[in-house]
């Protein structure tokens, strides 16, 4: 059997103990596992970052890399923990919507309710309970010996990821999901949705009082290479592009938080505030134009 991967995003962040301990307890069970951290900065509590962080990172591991979870896992009534195998990877987390915005584009295998809790006496479940599911994944078990099967009807979404659309689809209202190291703004807007809708229309996006009216391929396509560099002044300037995960994003250019600021902390964005799209409706011809 090949080397077992466990991975770990989490809002522990660096300083407390939680993370040694959780990876201490996997090496206790399985010396010769293979840990990967992914994060442990996700903002606290926060489910719409960590459910893009997951989204964008597991399908960049082989297949059977079981991904620990560990944002809002306290267990209670309305909070509880699941494990599912969904294109060939196993996730263990609370059904708290992280694992929605995955499975609306890839349906799992197979969920269940994790339902080992009776056994285990605990006040850190990321360390009890996602550690011994994940080590006995690891070890060829099964889902259906650590849960009752669940199907996806039962998977708690992300409030608020879908982007509103008014009735005459002239509008979108989107909302920021995310914000990346560099301040970079990420939309729960995507490039599919987003072309589906435009149907080759013009459109103004606004983000606070600042309008851009044209979306990038990529951040430098931003840059005039014919002129001369000495001469450029792009450094800090503002732009939307669909970026590697083809979400919406507002960006700064070479943005750097620690000097010219981000488009974060430029246009006062943070997690949850709204953007907006308008369709522009293509100018209709007169009849005289239409004649030739």
């Amino acid at each position: 059997m090949p080397m077992a991967i466990i991975t770990l995003t989490t809002d522990f962040g660096e300083k407390d103990h939680f993370t040694g301990a959780t990876k201490g307890a996997i090496y206790s069970e399985l010396p010769n596992v293979k840990i990967v951290d992914i994060s442990h900065r996700v903002s606290p509590f926060n489910i719409s970052e960590a459910a893009y962080i997951i989204k964008n990172a597991f399908s960049s591991f082989p297949r059977g890399t079981i991904h620990i979870i560990g944002i809002d896992s306290e267990i209670n009534i309305e909070n509880k923990h699941i494990a599912l195998k969904l294109d060939g990877h196993f996730f263990i987390c609370a059904n708290n919507g992280i694992i929605s915005m995955i499975c609306a584009e890839i349906s799992p295998e197979k969920i269940v309710k994790i339902n080992i809790h009776n056994a285990i006496q605990t006040s850190f479940p990321v360390l009890d309970v996602f550690v011994k599911v994940a080590c006995h994944i690891a070890r060829g078990g099964t889902l259906d010996v650590i849960g009752k099967p669940i199907t996806i009807e039962n998977i708690k979404p992300i409030k608020n990821i879908v982007p509103y659309i008014n009735e005459d689809k002239t509008k979108i209202i989107g909302r920021v999901i995310y914000i990346d190291n560099y301040g970079n703004v990420i939309t729960n807007i995507k490039r599919k949705f987003f072309e589906i809708l435009q149907k080759g229309r013009n459109f103004e996006i606004t983000v606070r009082h600042y309008k851009f009216k044209t979306i990038y391929n990529k951040y430098s396509d931003i840059v005039n290479f014919d002129i001369p560099e000495e001469k450029r002044n792009n450094e800090g300037r503002g732009l939307v592009v669909f970026n590697s995960s083809d979400f919406l994003e507002i960006a700064l250019y070479k943005s750097n938080p620690e000097t010219h600021g981000s488009a974060a902390s430029l246009m006062g964005l943070k997690v949850m505030d709204t953007i907006s799209i308008d369709f522009i409706p293509n100018p209709v011809l007169s009849e005289k134009e239409n004649l030739f």
